[in-house]
């Protein structure tokens, strides 16, 4: 199987996205998060979506994108291909329900890599005043799938910081990931796709059993982030990215680590990774920008 750069640019159909707050609730529920800001709508301001909720706002448009992909000729037989393989999230301000969303997107960029090829979709979620909310980066890797081309679109990605220092980590968090985990994900952010709940199919496409959802392992480390280095807030912070490079199986431990830290005048940078229960990297090149007070 083959794509093409020449995808680079086209448009996604608008999709249209209204936040409730059980929609909201749910989601940090799914992932045992007990931060007040999301669960008590008696607090000033009433309750605010946990950050990584934008991605169960986006999920409608990439479980079934090659039906907003604004064009004729993409090839869809690619997509039984593609993994999560990067996400970068930009944070505006915080979603509320009662929030409205419009979501516009493209195809920002096509490249080759090792083993397949690299398409990253870019989400932009504006509001009832036609002001941003959130601006995803999604990175979905075609296993197999060759670019006949030198590609497109790298220039156009997000700036990520990384950390050189590999000295050990500033705090660790040991987190149980449960049985049911992948299942009370799956149905409180109706994020859904069968490797994460269904046995057989996960060992149709030679997975060795099923496993939590990559941003289920993303939700969990955010969680950890904030409630350790925002003091609890989540409206600090304003820009989130990773690359998915392992697995997590429920019923075994992950390990959130800080690895660095690095105070700006007006940001403070987080690097971060998750391993899971073999010590190998699930989550590599964590990086969060957190706004100081």
């Amino acid at each position: 199987m083959k794509i093409s750069s020449k995808f680079v640019g086209t448009s996604l159909k608008e999709y249209q996205a209204d936040i409730s707050w059980r929609h909201t609730m749910n989601y940090a529920a799914a992932v045992g998060d007990d931060n007040l800001c999301y669960l008590d709508d008696e607090r000033d301001g009433g309750v605010l979506a946990p950050p990584m909720f934008c991605t169960a706002v986006t999920w409608p448009i990439f479980e079934r994108i090659w039906e907003y992909i604004d064009t004729d000729d993409f090839p869809a037989e690619i997509m039984s291909s593609v993994v999560h393989y990067t996400e970068h999230l930009a944070f505006y301000r915080a979603l509320i329900p009662g929030d409205s969303l419009t979501l516009r997107g493209e195809i920002a960029a096509v490249l080759p890599r090792r083993g397949g090829t690299l398409m990253v979709t870019r989400i932009d979620a504006f509001d009832k005043k036609r002001k941003p909310v959130f601006t995803e980066h999604n990175g979905g890797l075609f296993r197999g799938v060759q670019c006949i081309d030198e590609g497109r679109g790298q220039e156009a990605l997000p700036h990520i910081p990384t950390w050189q220092d590999d000295d050990g980590f500033l705090w660790r968090s040991e987190i149980h990931i449960n049985k049911l985990q992948s299942f009370i994900y799956d149905g409180c952010t109706n994020i859904v796709f069968p490797i994460h709940t269904s046995k057989q199919f996960a060992h149709q496409v030679g997975l060795p059993d099923i496993i939590l959802q990559g941003t289920a392992t993303l939700a969990f480390a955010v969680r950890e982030l904030i409630n350790k280095e925002a003091v609890m807030n989540p409206e600090r912070l304003r820009a989130l990215s990773c690359r998915f490079t392992g697995m997590v199986l429920p019923g075994t431990d992950i390990r959130v680590e800080l690895v660095g830290k690095d105070v700006k005048e007006k940001n403070t940078d987080l690097f971060f990774t998750v391993t899971n229960q073999e010590g190998q990297k699930a989550i590599s090149e964590g990086f969060a920008s957190l706004k100081n007070d």
